[in-house]
């Protein structure tokens, strides 16, 4: 997906929001899916993993491994403390 089209998309998204055809929830998580998809595509073997725990609430990185998903998130946050790595499907 190239930057036009991720705009596009989020516009699509935005405008149904304000029509009322969704909730806000529902436009996060498709605001969500855009950017996720815009990221991926942009960085190529990329995949978005969800890191979770209890200092850091959740946080999404891009990287190409659990363990390199792991680095990211110690070097975004000050003190990580314990959590866990997932991947996004």
């Amino acid at each position: 997906m190239d930057r036009i089209s991720a705009l596009r998309n989020v516009e699509e998204s935005l405008a149904r929001f304000e029509a009322g055809e969704c909730s806000l929830a529902e436009l996060e998580r498709d605001v969500r899916g855009v950017l996720r998809t815009y990221a991926t595509d942009f960085d190529g073997e990329l995949r978005a993993f969800e890191a979770s725990g209890e200092a850091l609430g959740t946080l999404t990185v891009l990287a190409s491994s659990r363990d390199e998903a792991r680095e990211r998130v110690a070097d975004l946050v000050e003190d990580p403390g314990r959590f866990a790595v997932e991947s996004v499907e």
